[in-house]
């Protein structure tokens, strides 16, 4: 076993909010990852092959992109160096979009005519991939792209608290351009950290860390890695062969392993989470652990945020992000375990997607839970029991206001999320405001929608939404008569005019 162990501790040192003012400098291959999300319900009589019916696309920013795309989700100002394709081309000018909605600076974007933009189209049915269709070039950048590229880093590197590089082998980082940015990066003491790529790491020299994972690691040191003793081996073999600093060898479930020079293999475990998908865990990894360092964190302390990110990105379907929140939530002792439960809509539109394919029962209610009492957990136990998986929708602050009255709510959102989430009969939590709701039950399409018994199956909001998809609404009876309004009254009268 190695001499260090951790697992949240040292991240929890570094203040998330200093992300705010960090300057990234991301230099790698970005492209564009597209979803044609569909069911399989027969075999093609063309040919031994499935039928996907697309029900929905979604698109995202993939590789280096979604390196900068996690940065500024955490809150960082990001730039972007790289080349992609130009003229005509709809994945160019999507690339771009993409780019601009998330205010990422594109001055060190180079649009070449003769090369085509990096795209990755997957064809998943329920929640197996069932095809990958890539258009790239891999063809190496020329002299003259290398030189404009170049001078960007040059001349703005002093904005910049770290330089991370994402390499996806698309022939942009040649080694006379990896040479040049990393050494204008060390003139300038600025971080270098590496998601690296193929067979060679010592294209990477002089960089401050390489973070490949347990497979790249073993295929570059040239040692099949088993158990921890060949790890540990093939760690020791990249640290001695490569000049770097540092190798953050990432190892999925089992965490992570960091090589130092003069220093034992220092682990990093993790918290154990239910892996929906690994695509994309590396950008992420590579994105926290810059921020980490770039606000003022050790490596270590960084490499274990890093970890943390990567253990709840992991548990999302498609190329995904991290928010801030979940980051926070889960570096929290007291609630970290509940932060799993608590989900965005496209978090939950992928896993609802993956539960009906496993054949599972969908139960979701909605409310503002403000001040939890009897009636609500009848509601949500009685909710659970009806199906497989239960999904609770709480109204955010402003909804509560609008629908309670000025003074409400008394519990903050993020308060109720946590007390529904520590409840065992809920499995996921997510916020919204009162006209997002329709929208949120489209998309769920949950099999059971209920609501306490003082509503009737017309007053239902999200009733024919949910019967038009096969589902059916359910009035939990709900005898007593309480209210988080009531209880509110009751106690500003001290008491005064309870029920006997």
């Amino acid at each position: 076993m190695p001499a260090g162990a951790c697992s949240t501790k040292g991240a929890m040192t570094i203040d998330l909010s200093n992300f705010d003012m960090c300057r990234i400098l991301v230099v790698g291959d970005v492209m564009i990852d597209e979803y044609l999300w569909g069911e399989v319900d027969r075999i093609s009589p063309e040919a031994p092959v499935q039928v996907v019916s697309v029900l929905r696309k979604s698109t995202t920013l993939g590789g280096a992109g979604n390196v900068a795309n996690n940065l500024v989700t955490l809150g960082a100002k990001v730039s972007v160096a790289s080349v992609i394709g130009a003229g005509e081309s709809a994945d160019s000018e999507l690339l771009l979009k993409l780019f601009k909605d998330l205010s990422v600076d594109t001055t060190g974007l180079i649009q070449d005519p003769a090369r085509s933009t990096t795209k990755k189209a997957r064809i998943i049915a329920g929640h197996q991939h069932v095809l990958r269709i890539d258009h790239e070039t891999r063809q190496e950048i020329s002299q003259a792209h290398t030189a404009r590229l170049v001078q960007f880093v040059r001349e703005r590197i002093h904005t910049f608290n770290v330089v991370l590089i994402s390499d996806y082998g698309k022939g942009l980082l040649t080694e006379i351009l990896l040479r040049q940015v990393i050494d204008v990066a060390r003139q300038n003491k600025k971080p270098i950290v590496v998601d690296p790529k193929g067979l060679d790491f010592k294209k990477y020299a002089g960089a401050t860390a390489i973070t490949p994972n347990n497979r790249e690691a073993s295929l570059a040191a040239g040692i099949e890695i088993a158990d921890d003793m060949s790890l540990f081996a093939a760690g020791r073999r990249l640290l001695q062969d490569v000049p770097v600093q540092k190798v953050l060898m990432t190892c999925g479930k089992d965490g992570m392993v960091l090589f130092e020079q003069g220093q034992e293999p220092y682990r990093i475990s993790t918290e154990a989470r239910q892996v929906f998908d690994v695509s994309g865990a590396g950008d992420t990894v590579l994105a926290v652990l810059g921020l980490g360092l770039a606000s003022g964190g050790s490596f270590r302390q960084a490499a274990a945020l890093a970890n943390v990110a990567a253990g709840i990105v992991v548990g999302k379907v498609g190329t995904a992000t991290v928010s801030r929140n979940e980051l926070q939530s889960a570096l929290e002792p007291a609630v970290g375990g509940l932060a799993a439960k608590q989900k965005t809509l496209p978090d939950l539109i992928a896993i609802a997607e993956h539960l009906r394919a496993e054949g599972k029962t969908i139960v979701m209610t909605n409310g503002c839970f403000d001040l939890l009492h009897v009636g609500h957990i009848k509601l949500l136990s009685a909710s659970k029991e009806m199906g497989d998986v239960l999904i609770v929708a709480i109204d955010d602050d402003k909804s509560v206001k609008a629908l309670k009255g000025e003074n409400r709510p008394i519990i903050r959102a993020q308060e109720r999320l946590r007390i529904i989430s520590a409840l065992d009969c809920t499995d996921y939590v997510t916020l919204f405001s009162s006209e997002e709701l329709e929208n949120i039950i489209e998309a769920i399409r949950p099999d059971i929608l209920t609501k306490g018994s003082d509503y009737t199956t017309e007053t239902v909001l999200g009733r024919q939404i949910v019967e038009r998809s096969g589902g059916r609404v359910v009035l939990v009876p709900v005898t007593e008569v309480t209210s988080s309004t009531r209880m509110i009254n009751q106690i500003k009268d001290g008491g005064r005019g309870q029920a006997p």
